[in-house]
């Protein structure tokens, strides 16, 4: 398969896969599937920010253990709950320090004694509309039952009602304030609104709720006992044009709830004050668009996809954990800065696509490198087409590089003239015949088969991975091949009916070639280049009439680690496009190698008869095909 229609694959695998992951991650995100780890995130956002200093406009006024034992250590506490006259007079208290508005997160939906019930509405009505009274007890039309649920006496005293109700997640955090509950405004939102002196607009809030900013855990706003208050222990400046919210903090009174800050938990009141911080401070954080989440999802999910058509897949891996750390940077700022950016559902998208990626670039190469593998086994040993395909550069392409080889050249002559005596299925059975021994030869002394050309073998010792000992191994391969393998082949010919036996023609030399691989998109070929591979094609070919089946140059003869007996000097020849002669040797064939008379002299080709001269061929193109 091309080049260009495997690359056209991996795009589209590689499009697909973004495609589902970003699709994958924005599904979460509207179905809220992780809803409960993107909560956590939130808490581990305000972990990593940290506490700030929460407004000064707000004072908490906390009914708490300490309290109630400060109390019944002034015998000022007769019984639970605390009095409502004790109420009237905090509220005094607090109306007579400049309070501007007075939260009260306690039930006064029950009537107690006609003369406790009496003092806290008249000291309600003494503060002119500045009290806030809480209840969890609402009806459809946002009527309470505050004091009887008499709404004249509540318009007549100044009562401003609100509901208390919180706003749980699914496990059981409060990080958001609702707006109003059966029309009637949440208690953080009325005390805004009182120290404001104006409504705050539904806009405000995102699909009726909005994100809580707390300042820190439990007891970073400032606080001051129940007890205190009551009994005046207070500066004169403490409630001054300020929020006062007044509930309890005891465990008892089993007010107290996990937020993202407390590390445990916070009671309610402190909750409202930090919600209604969070309002009188222009709701300093809120979620981003939706569309934006979504935005960002879809980028995660793309963008290792989409990065990696030209890289490997560990580099895919490694810009899926730079884009994982930026992100998470980046969300954490955003939070610092008031925006809070889905966490969960974008990283999601990202592990989906770069997993997805992994997948199509290792399934992609694994295949790709098996196909390189089986076309290798056939023209390299065995044992070394792991290495082979190991030390492939990143497109499966062996690159150039120039190494000290021997390259071999073989021919089969007379077989034109042969060929031209036979029917084609005969031809090829002889040639496939013919080919097979000579490569099992090549391949058994460790060389790389380059190309087949007809009845031509063009062989390369040295590359594509180094051999010391090249020489000896093209010496080696070619004695077997014009010995027990040519001999093999005539054999075979001779059991087939024919009575022709062939001889060869084989021409080594050594020294740099370029060996690599060459072609276009659609065919790549392995291939040695160089005039050392023009050299051996020639001697190969001046073997014809010679006498001689194998010509070795003295470059060759050169690097022999262990030179045979049998090597011989034939000559200083002459060689097409070489300025000065060069020496030529050979080996003396035994006698079987040769299949010549006894008589004939050692080392040469019978001289009679001599096969058919063959028209002379163009040098061969070397190439695997690989």
């Amino acid at each position: 398969m091309g080049g260009a229609h495997r690359q056209r694959r991996k795009v589209v695998a590689l499009l697909a896969v973004a495609a589902v992951a970003g699709g994958i991650g924005v599904l979460a995100y509207a179905t809220h599937l992780l809803r409960r780890t993107e909560l956590q995130t939130i808490d581990a956002r305000f972990s990593i920010r940290g506490s700030h200093k929460p407004p000064s406009n707000i004072v908490f006024v906390a009914i708490s253990l300490a309290a109630e034992q400060e109390l019944e250590a002034h015998h000022l506490k007769s019984r639970s709950p605390l009095p409502r006259r004790y109420d009237a007079e905090v509220v005094d208290r607090l109306r007579g320090a400049g309070a501007r508005a007075i939260a009260m997160d306690m039930e006064f939906t029950h009537e107690t004694t006609p003369e406790q019930d009496d003092a806290l509405i008249e000291a309600i009505g003494r503060a002119h509309g500045k009290v806030i009274l809480g209840t969890v007890n609402v009806t459809r039309d946002g009527g309470t039952a505050i004091f009887g649920g008499a709404p004249a006496l509540l318009r007549e005293i100044g009562v401003r009602p609100s509901e208390v109700r919180l706003t749980l997640d699914t496990d059981g955090s409060v990080r958001r304030v609702a707006r109003e509950y059966n029309h009637l405004g949440s208690l953080p939102v009325v005390a805004a609104e009182a120290m404001t002196g104006h409504k705050i607009a539904a806009s405000t809030f995102e699909h009726g709720t909005l994100p809580i900013d707390y300042a820190g855990p439990s007891e970073t706003f400032r606080s001051i006992s129940y007890a205190r208050v009551l009994k005046g222990e207070f500066p004169a400046s403490l409630f001054r044009g300020k929020l006062a919210i007044v509930g309890a903090s005891s465990p008892i009174l089993q007010d107290l709830h996990a937020t993202p800050t407390s590390g445990g938990t916070m009671p309610g009141p402190e909750i409202w004050a930090n919600a209604a911080a969070t309002l009188l401070q222009g709701v300093p954080l809120r979620g981003v668009p939706g569309w934006l989440d979504i935005g960002l999802i879809a980028l995660l999910g793309c963008a290792v996809p989409l990065g990696s058509m030209r890289v490997r897949r560990w580099r895919s891996l490694l810009d899926a954990a730079g884009l994982a750390i930026v992100f998470t940077v980046a969300t954490q700022i955003a939070f610092d800065s008031g925006r809070i950016l889905a966490f969960v559902y974008p990283l999601l998208a990202l592990a989906l696509g770069t997993l997805g990626t992994l997948a199509v670039l290792y399934v992609g190469e694994t295949i790709e490198r098996a196909r390189v593998h089986d076309l290798f086994a056939r023209f390299v040993p065995a044992d070394v087409v792991d290495q082979v395909v190991a030390s492939a550069g990143d497109n499966l392409r062996l690159g150039a590089v120039e190494r000290d080889c021997s390259v071999l050249f073989s021919d089969l002559r007379g077989f034109t003239s042969f060929s031209e005596t036979q029917p084609a299925p005969r031809v090829i059975e002889v040639v496939n015949c013919y080919l097979n021994e000579m490569t099992e030869a090549i391949l058994g002394a460790g060389g790389t088969l380059i190309s087949y050309m007809g009845d031509g073998i063009m062989a390369v010792f040295g590359a594509p991975l180094a051999q010391s000992d090249h020489a000896d191994r093209a010496l080696a391969a070619a004695t077997e091949m014009i010995g027990p393998r040519l001999e093999r082949f005539n054999s075979w010919l001779a059991e087939q009916g024919h009575d022709h036996a062939f001889v060869m023609g084989v021409g080594i030399n050594s020294g740099p070639v370029m060996a690599g691989n060459i072609g276009s998109e659609q065919r790549v070929e392995y291939t040695a280049l160089g005039d050392t591979t023009n050299t051996a094609s020639r001697l190969e070919g001046m073997t014809k009439g010679s006498g001689h089946m194998l010509f070795i140059a003295d470059s060759t003869r050169e690097r022999l680690h262990d030179p045979p007996d049998t090597l011989t000097l034939v000559g200083e020849l002459e060689v097409r496009g070489r300025v000065a002669p060069v020496p030529v040797w050979t080996v003396v064939e035994p006698e079987s190698a040769r299949g010549e008379p006894a008589d004939t002299p050692s080392g040469r080709m019978p001289s009679a008869p001599a096969p058919a001269a063959e028209p002379a061929e163009p040098e061969p193109q070397a190439g695997s095909g690989v």
